[in-house]
């Protein structure tokens, strides 16, 4: 195979799902006797191709369903494809289903020795590598408990530690990152930064952008078990962030027609008639990224009866319900005008995109002039989604600079 590490030739994976589903005991025995049972095959890989060079850190993407974990254990060997083939060069090591050979009834110490037996350590080996295991996992003081008293987060990050220590020329890792606080993530990142060191070839599986972009040269983008893109993983993680971005625009226009029935009040003497977000080429938009450095809220009124001057304002409210935005002419002393009945008017907030990642709703509003009066309030009347791949746990998050000087 040369300088390939893996070659994944033309493969396809179904699975049969059954028809009948049995709950008592009477149903199961019923079933034995059936001659014939029907199955329906779900097809999950489809005719899949790629190759990963010796030493290459490779990422694979997709969402949840699209065939990643089942791609995974293809190349463990613990499933065989339908058709096709799989060529792998070099010792492997799978970081998949971590824990399997666990005895929840053996403490952790003890499970040590029984998950490094299997991964082909004899005990002296153990011995001299059971300090530096616990101290990566960050359980010192749970080792002699019980495994079944341990939490899933605890049992992963121990057997992640213990599978570290297994020397391989390829590693396949799904998504260990998600499990664990931010002190065992860094310990993996580090990890990752010496795998790359040593030019081990590596099959990382993950949704984080900034992982993959980080660690991974190539990779592959996989879509309900068909391969959509494979190449650079720049290009594979902005393809992947796009069809994310137009599977949730979709959802949006689906359920934009059913957020008009949503808590409303106020008199009516003015009246919300539709509230819409654009980008900053004024561009209908309901998903914005780090390429959106403004978003626009565009709210139309129309008067029913006469009002002199009325308020114009709108609150943005995160998926808690906790307000993060919100303005009214008033406050910002723009000066509205008269409005007679059955006219309208248009009013546009130009915001700079310091949202977080998350899900927002805009409930808009109008009031007389004295702000005592409510006219209309519409809540939850549109909404829209941020997505950004720089990370912060703030209620804002802006693209910002940071600059160090000695001294």
């Amino acid at each position: 195979m040369s300088n390939i590490a893996i070659r994944v030739d033309g493969v396809n994976k179904s699975f049969k799902l059954p028809h009948e589903k049995q709950n008592s005991v009477k149903g199961i025995f019923v079933n034995l006797f059936r001659r014939k049972k029907s199955f329906e095959k779900q097809q999950v890989l489809k005719n899949v191709r790629f190759e990963i060079r010796k030493g290459e850190f490779f990422g694979i993407v997709g969402r949840n369903g699209s065939g990643k974990s089942t791609l995974l254990k293809l190349l463990a060997g613990i499933y065989e494809p339908d058709t096709g083939h799989i060529q792998t060069e070099g010792k492997l090591t799978p970081f998949i289903e971590l824990g399997v050979g666990f005895n929840p009834n053996l403490t952790g110490r003890e499970n040590v020795f029984l998950n490094g037996a299997l991964l082909g350590f004899n005990r002296k080996e153990m011995l001299g590598m059971y300090e530096e295991i616990v101290a990566f996992a960050g359980l010192e003081r749970f080792m002699d408990q019980k495994l079944k008293n341990y939490s899933s987060g605890m049992q992963v990050r121990l057997a992640f530690s213990i599978a570290i220590k297994a020397e391989s020329e390829i590693l396949l890792i799904d998504e260990v990152l998600a499990v664990g606080d931010a002190v065992f993530q860094e310990k993996c990142y580090n990890y990752f930064k010496e795998l790359k060191r040593k030019k081990k070839t590596v099959v990382f599986v993950s949704h984080d952008a900034a992982a993959l972009r980080e660690y991974c040269t190539n990779g592959i983008f996989i879509n309900e078990g068909v391969i959509k893109d494979k190449g650079p993983i720049s290009r594979i993680v902005n393809n992947y962030i796009d069809s994310l971005n137009n599977a949730e625009e979709d959802a949006v226009k689906e359920t934009e027609g059913k957020l008009s029935a949503k808590k409303r009040w106020g008199t009516g003497g003015i009246r919300v008639i539709k509230a819409e977000t654009l980008d900053s080429s004024r561009k209908t938009n309901h998903t914005f990224t780090d390429k959106e450095g403004t978003l626009i809220i565009k709210v139309k009124y129309a008067a029913v009866n006469s009002h002199t001057e009325p308020i114009f304002g709108i609150t943005i409210s995160d998926a808690a319900g906790c307000t993060i935005f919100q303005s009214n002419t008033q406050w910002s002393n723009v000066k509205t005008f008269a409005l007679a009945p059955n006219k309208s008017v248009t009013v546009e907030w130009e915001i700079p995109n310091i949202f977080n990642s998350g899900d927002y709703s805009v409930a808009p509003a109008v009031a007389d002039r004295g702000g005592a009066v409510m006219l209309d309030w519409r809540e939850d009347f549109t909404r829209f989604k941020v997505r950004k791949l720089l990370k912060s746990s703030a209620m804002a998050n802006v693209e910002h600079k940071i600059k160090l000087k000695e001294g």
